[in-house]
């Protein structure tokens, strides 16, 4: 994915509630209905693209402490995070990485819950090497049947 992302293909850095201000203005009257695809760059600052980018081109190719989706709703006096979770096939965090995302999300002044809203486990399996999902705690792997470990350790360089 890496090799297709080109310049100028990142998402809108949101660094303040003025940056976000002016960038959910600027969506078609229908977008904020649907989530958004977000990452937290290496910089701690919340990039935000279409739902239908990729995380890694909404990053600009590079490393990120944090990624996911994300939706927004209009409170009385500002905008604050609905929906957020870590569901990045590109990147594939950990849902530790829920303290990088609530500090941008705070850069940012938006208003925001006290966790992922959706959590999803990640793993890469020891045997077959393939990334998996961890569903209902049953450290699986669903392409080889082999033993995920407990502990988060997907690489997304490799």
């Amino acid at each position: 994915m890496k090799a297709a992302v080109r310049p100028g293909d990142g998402g809108r850095r949101i660094g303040s509630a003025a940056d976000f201000d002016g960038w959910i203005t600027e969506q078609p009257a229908a977008e904020p209905a649907e989530p958004f695809t977000f990452v937290v760059g290496m910089d701690g600052v919340l990039r935000l693209a279409p739902r239908r980018s990729e995380h890694v081109a909404c990053a600009g190719g590079d490393m990120v402490l944090g990624a996911g989706e994300i939706s927004f709703v209009r409170e009385a006096d500002r905008w604050a995070v609905s929906e957020v979770s870590n569901q990045s096939t590109g990147y594939c965090p950990d849902v530790g990485s829920w303290a990088e995302v609530a500090r941008a999300l705070d850069a940012a002044g938006l208003r925001r819950p006290s966790g992922f809203t959706h959590e999803v486990v990640f793993r890469r399996c020891p045997g077959c090497q393939e990334r998996t999902i961890v569903r209902e705690d049953d450290f699986v792997c669903v392409f080889c049947g082999t033993d995920l470990p407990a502990e988060w350790n997907v690489d997304p360089t490799a």
